[in-house]
């Protein structure tokens, strides 16, 4: 365990040599990626969403492919193509972006919905298929897709399908002058991504995601995460409450986020923390939530605040 937190130090020490002050957002990426899980990145652009995607990518030794998705992007450009080859008379398929270790899906609201749930499968099966035939994603097998949240012309809003594959849904924000400052000295001659290299390799995180599935989560706290999803279904401010792969993906990414913070076991505190990022973007606010400015991170807040945490005394 103490070499694994080492490596998990170093690898959270190493993104952050090119992204600064972003402590919180890339441990919940390294979170949902140990939980075989997958990240809706929120934020106007230019604030580092593809560099976050291509330090991390570096750092645990994986492929990174990306895609910019645009309104003419193709399904078969994401999954890949079956070419017929006359010499052997056989069809070779041949692996789309989809298919690799980390993918960046740029964007991914300014393509049509036929390609948007082209990731479906692959982000909930960890597969693609072409032509009848199934192709196997290896782990680690992780998706960060981006969009941008001010500009909405000729953009196709995610449904809720897909939001719901969405282990996590995180915001950069903009850095404070300090650290816009080191940015402007970091990148002023070679940036710092050209420069970085691996610490760990992807079977080093292939081990952690099965060293996450171990971690110890008490009956009490599973209870306190169904308490939570069942009451947003009962909030007056939500249409759609969180559906049980809400409650999952809670319960997953938990485990993940006690792991690196050196715990085999998960307490209270690491849901309450989680549960914003987990839960908010799964509802639908009725609309007069919406016309009341009401956001699902308040609606998830004051279910938090509903439902009593369990107590260090209640536990075995």
């Amino acid at each position: 365990m103490i070499e694994t937190q080492r490596s998990i130090h170093e690898v959270l020490t190493n993104i952050e040599k090119v992204i600064i002050g972003k402590h919180e957002v890339t441990t919940l990426s390294l979170a949902a990626l140990l939980a075989k899980g997958h990240v809706l990145l929120e934020d106007v652009p230019g604030v580092g969403k593809t560099m976050l995607v291509r330090a991390l990518a570096k750092s645990l030794d994986c492929s990174f492919n990306r895609i910019q998705f645009t309104p003419d992007l193709l399904p078969s450009d994401v999954t890949g193509v079956s070419i017929y080859h006359p010499h052997t008379q056989q069809f070779e398929y041949r692996k789309g972006p989809i298919v690799g270790d980390i993918v960046l899906a740029d964007e991914i609201n300014r393509t049509s919905p036929k390609t948007q749930s082209a990731l479906l499968e692959a982000m909930e099966e960890s597969s693609v298929t072409v032509d009848g035939e199934t192709v196997m994603i290896n782990q680690p097998f992780f998706v960060m897709a981006t969009q941008n949240p001010i500009e909405y012309e000729g953009t196709y809003p995610l449904p809720e399908a897909q939001l719901d594959r969405f282990l996590i849904k995180l915001e950069m924000g903009y850095p404070t002058e300090d650290e816009e400052l080191k940015m402007l000295s970091l990148t002023g001659g070679l940036h710092p991504i050209e420069a970085l290299t691996a610490v760990i390799d992807k079977r080093n995180v292939v081990a952690m995601q099965e060293d996450v599935n171990r971690v110890y989560i008490d009956p009490l706290v599973q209870q306190y995460i169904i308490k939570l999803v069942r009451q947003t279904r009962q909030h007056d401010a939500v249409q759609l409450g969180v559906s049980p792969r809400g409650a999952i993906g809670l319960m997953r990414v938990a485990k993940a986020y006690a792991y690196i913070q050196n715990r085999d076991y998960v307490i209270p505190d690491d849901v309450v923390y989680l549960a914003p990022y987990v839960l908010a973007h799964r509802l639908i606010l009725t609309h007069e939530a919406k016309y009341a400015k009401m956001t699902g991170a308040q609606v998830i807040q004051t279910v938090l605040n509903q439902i009593d945490v369990p107590a260090r005394k209640d536990f075995n």
